[in-house]
């Protein structure tokens, strides 16, 4: 979710929530969970915010967010693109699809997402597509035999979607 009025609306929705799970035990993961569903990540703010709420230190909440893999520290972008750079993606050029991705992306590191916020950009380990290596996911759709020189279209097709 944006910042503002719409991260507002989602405060108001996990208070719902958090009034539903306060003071139960193991309550604070189901309410972390639906922080994520809800704002879309479980940042400084939402972390704090949680941690008042629900009568449990940051720490804590830190500690779980960093712990399970569903959660994310930052808000992601409205398109996810994973690419693959596990064995078979790798030796057939993954790397050079990554740079022109980042170049693309206007420098965006992996595991971060664009300053419009339209792109996350991750590096995963397999999707289960090697035999359309290299190969990458944006939103759940494969990219496969891809070359550094598709990658501009792909990223201004979606672009243009947005």
């Amino acid at each position: 979710m944006a910042t503002g009025t719409a991260r507002a609306e989602g405060y108001k929705k996990l208070d719902e929530v958090i009034l539903k799970w306060k003071g139960q035990p193991g309550g604070l993961l189901p309410v972390m969970q639906q922080a994520q569903e809800i704002i879309g990540c479980v940042d400084e703010e939402v972390t704090n915010y949680l941690a008042a709420a629900m009568e449990v230190s940051i720490a804590e909440i830190y500690g779980i967010a960093t712990f399970y893999s569903l959660f994310t520290l930052e808000p992601k972008g409205k398109y996810a693109v994973g690419l693959c750079l596990g064995t078979a993606c790798y030796v057939k050029g993954s790397q050079l699809v990554l740079d022109e991705l980042q170049k693309q992306l206007d420098g965006v590191e992996v595991g971060k997402t664009t300053k419009d916020g339209l792109f996350t950009l991750d590096a995963t380990r397999c999707i289960g597509c090697c035999g359309l290596a290299p190969a990458m996911m944006v939103n759940g759709e494969v990219f496969g035999r891809l070359a550094p020189s598709d990658i501009p279209g792909i990223i201004e097709n979606f672009r243009k979607q947005a």
